[in-house]
């Protein structure tokens, strides 16, 4: 009898104790499964998604690496080395929760997502389109966040295709500014172009403009167009082509506005006058059209480079525009051409620089230039110096499609900055002011070749 009721107390506690971890198991599991459906209804439900066509690089690209940014999707993922990074702007600080859509052609991949000094990996597998969730990451500063993927395994040929970066948490709220619109992926890419408007100190006939332009060390990146001396109808500058290509490039607009040159009627053609030696003649397109010339020159970061633009009537209703370009290696102008424009019959106005990047594939890298000591010269020979500009931007920045652009005054010099997703804001609009130069710029026009 004694036995019987032990053995029934024994098999109530144990029944008791059971019950309890029974219970506490299911509160687990369920506070489990409710914070995987709260992630994943988060990442199928993003507060946005960032669309890699638009926003993306391929910052590493190893060579012989077959990685492609399309304008739909990342493709042909295949090499392990190569960092993928895209670039969104924030407005807050927090949790981020980031995840991707993403494709595995064939068997299963597992990639890194980094962002700062904090990685995950993220296994992926099927060939539907699936959302995955990644994890949550700590932004620290409002401001561009960059997300670096990078390969780690795969079973099949590719690691993924994708085609967005899924965002969620704290920090995604308020504000956030990145390439949400097709039609602007391949200039957001690109990145924004910036621009500095001149203060002409003179309502007088003015036929020489006079400009110093120096690129500090390492704002040369490939695809970088820096515009000296642009006026209403062309513009003057420097490019960086490739690696072993520079050019000192001076183009002037057809007043047929079309963008195929083969367009233009031969009564509004621009005609070659001269162009200096060594210079390539053309025409160009896409942007307006008109007649091109270009020197290769391989100039350098750190050196300061002078323009000089003429442009009066010729007194039959066209106006001759010419372009000299001196080297601080040399005492010498070298003509780079002289071009003239029909149905047209005017002295230079609408003084202006620029900066832009051409090369969509290194849109994520910066770029600046410094212009300082402008002069303009009237028609009657008078010099007078530029101290102010006006900044203003392109509709890449004005759509809020990416913002990395800026102007401004270091020393006494202007200066233009865009790309590499800074944070600094500059206001289109802001207007800048530098001491006015005192020395006039000693030419001897007569000997101008």
């Amino acid at each position: 009898m004694r036995l019987k009721l032990l053995t029934e107390i024994f098999l109530g506690i144990a029944f008791l104790v059971f019950q309890s971890c029974a219970e506490n198991n299911s509160i687990a599991t369920e506070d489990t499964i409710s914070k995987q459906n709260k992630a994943s209804s988060l990442i199928n439900n993003p507060p946005f998604s960032v669309p890699v066509a638009g926003n993306s690089f391929l910052t590493v690209k190893p060579s012989g690496a077959n990685e492609v940014i399309t304008s739909a999707k990342l493709a042909n993922w295949t090499n392990p080395n190569t960092v993928i990074s895209t670039y969104f702007r924030l407005s807050n600080t927090g949790t981020l929760n980031i995840g991707l859509k993403a494709s595995v052609p064939s068997g299963s991949s597992i990639v890194k997502v980094t962002i700062g000094n904090e990685s995950k990996n993220i296994t992926l597998t099927g060939l539907a389109y699936t959302n995955y969730t990644v994890g949550d990451f700590t932004i620290s500063n409002p401001g561009y966040v960059k997300v670096d993927l990078q390969g780690v395994s795969k079973t099949g040929g590719y690691f993924a295709d994708l085609t967005d970066i899924l965002v969620s948490g704290s920090a995604a709220t308020g504000t956030h500014i990145f390439s949400n619109d097709p039609s602007y992926y391949y200039w957001a890419r690109r990145g924004p172009s910036c621009h500095l408007n001149y203060t002409i100190p003179t309502n007088t006939n003015v036929s020489y403009y006079y400009n110093e332009v120096t690129i500090p060390i390492g704002e040369d990146k490939i695809g970088s167009y820096f515009m000296a001396n642009g006026f209403k109808e062309g513009y003057f500058g420097m490019q960086v082509n490739s690696a072993t290509e520079r050019r000192i490039l001076f183009s002037v607009w057809s007043p047929f506005e079309t963008d195929d040159p083969n367009n233009i009627p031969p009564d509004h053609k621009i005609v070659l006058n001269r162009a200096g030696s060594g210079v390539s003649i053309g025409e160009f397109g896409n942007e307006g059209s008109g007649g091109q010339s270009y020197y290769k020159y391989n100039w350098t970061a750190g050196q300061t480079y002078k323009f000089l633009l003429k442009g009066e009537p010729d007194g039959n209703g066209k106006t001759d525009y010419t372009a000299w370009f001196l080297s601080p290696e040399t005492t010498s102008w070298k003509l780079i051409a002289s071009w003239k424009r029909p149905q047209t019959s005017t002295y230079l106005k609408g003084f202006y620089s620029f900066v832009e990047n051409f090369e969509p594939e290194n849109g994520y890298q910066g770029r600046k230039v410094e212009f300082k000591n402008q002069w303009v010269r009237t028609s009657s020979g008078n010099w007078m110096a530029i101290s102010g500009a006006r900044f203003s931007v392109d509709n890449t920045y004005n759509a809020e499609q990416r913002i990395d652009a800026m102007g401004g005054i270091n020393g006494n010099a202007f200066f233009l900055q865009n790309g590499g997703f800074f944070n600094t804001v500059v206001n289109p609009g802001t207007q800048f002011s530098v001491t006015a130069p005192t020395q006039a710029p000693n030419i001897d026009f007569s000997n101008l070749p």
